[in-house]
């Protein structure tokens, strides 16, 4: 059965350019970059090529990069380094919205160091309540850390804005951009923001690396202690492979970005039209501007997502209810239900994220399956009846 792959807000395919960058330090280079010898320095120099690379995706300074395991160590690092930097400071402010590896967190500070912590609320289309946001700054403020776009809806926050005033009024501010990278342009310089987050499998480099961003200037103390490697910021080994293969994809992903904005806007906007066409009952949650390219999460009333994505997952359709870090729970999206999003359609929401790889015959044959999965799951549904939900 071909597979039709259309979860890559949740992991991508290793692109074949970055897999063939990174075998030759699999196998004959496995020399550690640390060592003085001629045989570790090449590996060395391929990991300055890396960080150059990377420092060009979002217009920084190959000193301002540090290499990580993952998007979520990136977001604890610049959280703990945050309230390290400013220890009398027991504020903190996100939004109701974010990626469990920055809730989870703030909520366990919250219970366990007595924080005090801003849950700024969104609309029903997802976007940030930024009056509540910007009355709830303060001197006590030690962080404020804003998803730059949902991965459940695409949503788009207005990151540059938001970074400005926090600058106006000396707060540190973070991005967890893991989901932004690569589908629209990120420039920190511009931004000003002071540490942005960024993982590896997004963008079709490998599991198990990611980056944060660190403004110079800011008194960055490590999340892991240890060596002297990047630059005293991160103990540890490097990653050396996967580093490589990361500094191939953001060369690529800075390639590419005009595609995300066009081909792969457009396959998204035919599926979503097509869908709402031919499927009564049907809405798209989220705003319909504000959200990256290649993103829709749609709601069907009167089914359950998972019985859906398990009709599809027999065609070879891969898609998700939401975020995957939270896939094993069934209670509805938790950015869904603060959007406050009719349980109705949040119990039967489903999301599709495309990448440049994806074609128009994928999309028909998608909008081909769903159409009579739909149909098919309300027949049997109590709570809908003459073609409309009951």
């Amino acid at each position: 059965m071909k597979i039709v792959y259309t979860d890559n807000n949740a992991t991508t395919k290793v692109a074949d350019e970055v897999i063939n960058e990174m075998l030759p330090y699999l196998g004959q280079l496995y020399g550690n970059p640390s060592s003085m010898h001629t045989f570790g320095g090449q590996v060395d120099k391929k990991v300055t090529q890396a960080r150059q690379r990377v420092a060009d995706l979002i217009n920084a300074d190959p000193e301002e990069i540090v290499f990580t395991s993952c998007g979520t160590e990136s977001d604890n690092s610049a959280i703990y380094s945050a309230i390290n930097a400013f220890p009398d400071k027991k504020h903190i402010i996100t939004s109701n919205v974010e990626h469990p590896a920055i809730n989870n967190l703030y909520k366990e500070l919250e219970k366990t160091k007595g924080y005090e912590v801003t849950f700024v609320p969104v609309d029903k289309k997802g976007l940030l309540d930024l009056d509540l946001l910007y009355n709830s700054m303060s001197q006590n403020t030690a962080i404020i850390s804003l998803m730059w776009a949902n991965n459940e809806t695409g949503v788009l926050f207005p990151i540059e804005d938001i970074a400005k005033k926090a600058n106006e009024k000396g707060i540190l501010f973070h991005t967890d951009a893991v989901q932004a990278t690569a589908k629209v342009p990120i420039d920190v310089k511009k931004t000003g923001v002071d540490m942005l987050s960024l993982s590896g499998h997004k963008i079709h480099a490998p599991k198990g690396i990611g980056v944060l961003y660190v403004k110079k200037g800011f008194k960055f103390s490590p999340f892991l202690i240890g060596g002297h490697q990047e630059g005293g910021r991160r103990g540890g080994t490097e990653n050396t492979v996967s580093i490589i293969g990361l500094g191939k994809a953001c060369e690529m992903a800075k390639e590419n970005l005009p595609i995300m904005n066009s081909t792969v806007k457009e396959l998204r906007d035919y599926l979503q039209n097509q869908l709402l066409e031919k499927i009564p009952g049907s809405s798209v949650n989220g705003d319909l501007e504000q959200r990256l390219p290649n993103t829709l999460s749609i709601g069907f009333d009167a089914v359950e997502g998972e019985s859906i994505l398990l009709l599809l997952d027999r065609q070879g359709i891969c898609a998700s209810s939401g975020s995957a870090c939270t896939s094993g729970s069934l209670d509805p999206s938790h950015v869904l239900m603060a959007m406050e999003v009719p349980f109705k359609s949040a119990h039967g929401s489903i999301r599709f994220s495309l990448s440049h790889y994806n074609t128009k015959e994928e999309m028909d044959h998608i909008i081909a399956t769903l159409v009579p999965t739909i149909q098919k799951l309300r027949d049997m549904s109590p709570f809908w009846k003459d073609g409309k939900m009951i």
